[in-house]
């Protein structure tokens, strides 16, 4: 189906003949006048914007540290990591006194002077007393982890006697060498 223009201008009583582009726009009225819109002082408003920000962002974080600790755990009877809900810091825990360990060098003579020859000055040991008895012998372990400062060279003519090596040691474990060493052999272990 074609349709055919209209010859008149004027908007057809007809549905079917479709009007002149325009003819349907209401009709046009004046603007009124307006002052210009001028853009300054952008830069002051950046400033602005940047130092209310930041006081946005710190206003927040306190904001938040507050509810954080206003909402945190309760308690705090003394028991060790529980939180104190008054404060918001942990419970006091008791200070626990640090011993001072105090190494000292313990020369020990070992009763297998072959073991002493493949040792060297860092090595770790440890020092095992073998007592020998009629019915046989008990081994206790009298020093872990020692470690060895010195190896000195044997001297001539003393090989049966074994070898001496000079471990670092904590002072009560040296007493303990010096004790062990009177009343049994000594053997030492890589560790």
């Amino acid at each position: 189906m074609s349709f055919a223009p209209s010859p008149s201008l004027s908007p057809s009583p007809s549905p079917l003949v479709p009007c002149p582009p325009g003819t349907d726009a209401p009709p046009t009225c004046a603007v009124p006048h307006f002052a210009p819109v001028r853009v300054g002082g952008g830069r002051f408003r950046l400033r602005r914007l940047v130092r209310s920000r930041s006081r946005a962002v710190a206003l927040g974080l306190a904001v938040t540290a507050a509810a954080l600790v206003a909402a945190g755990p309760r308690g705090g009877d003394g028991v060790p990591g529980v939180v104190d809900g008054a404060r918001g810091h942990p419970a006091a825990e008791p200070v626990r006194e640090h011993r001072v360990v105090e190494s000292v060098s313990a020369p020990v003579r070992i009763a297998d002077g072959a073991t002493v020859r493949l040792l060297r000055a860092g090595d770790r040991v440890d020092v095992i007393a073998a007592e020998e008895s009629a019915l046989g012998g008990d081994a206790r372990v009298v020093a872990r982890g020692a470690r060895v400062t010195k190896v000195p060279e044997p001297q001539d003519g003393v090989s049966e006697g074994g070898a001496l090596v000079v471990l670092s040691v904590p002072r009560s474990t040296a007493a303990r060498l010096a004790g062990a060493s009177a009343t049994a052999r000594l053997a030492v272990t890589l560790c």
